[in-house]
């Protein structure tokens, strides 16, 4: 994958994973993980990205006496950037359906 395709997925990969916790902020990283099709490990290295970034907080919470699970929040800056990736998406996923559908004219035309 060239480096703006791989850009691209990664920025839509973040987008998803941000949807998924302001959706579900119980969820566990196996369960994000398993909805978003993609590795524990790599789920994992990019929740620890977006942290880092300061989109995301992580907190624990005991669930039990012997169990701690974690709640993933969503920062003021996680949703300002959620809002972001998700207008770039849909400028993208709009030339995308542009494209197409001048593709399929000019072939009536042809």
């Amino acid at each position: 994958m060239n480096r703006k395709k791989n850009d691209k997925y990664q920025k839509e990969v973040f987008l998803n994973i941000l949807r998924s916790i302001h959706k579900n902020p119980h969820s566990s990283q196996r369960d994000l993980a398993e909805n978003l099709g993609i590795s524990l490990g790599k789920l994992n290295y990019l929740i620890q990205s977006l942290t880092k970034k300061g989109l995301i907080k992580i907190k624990n919470f005991s669930k039990s006496e012997r169990k701690i699970n974690y709640i993933y929040v969503l920062t003021p800056e996680g949703f300002r950037s959620k809002i972001d990736l998700t207008m770039k998406f849909m400028q993208i996923k709009i030339k995308e359906y542009d494209d197409l559908k001048n593709e399929i004219n000019n072939q009536r035309h042809n």
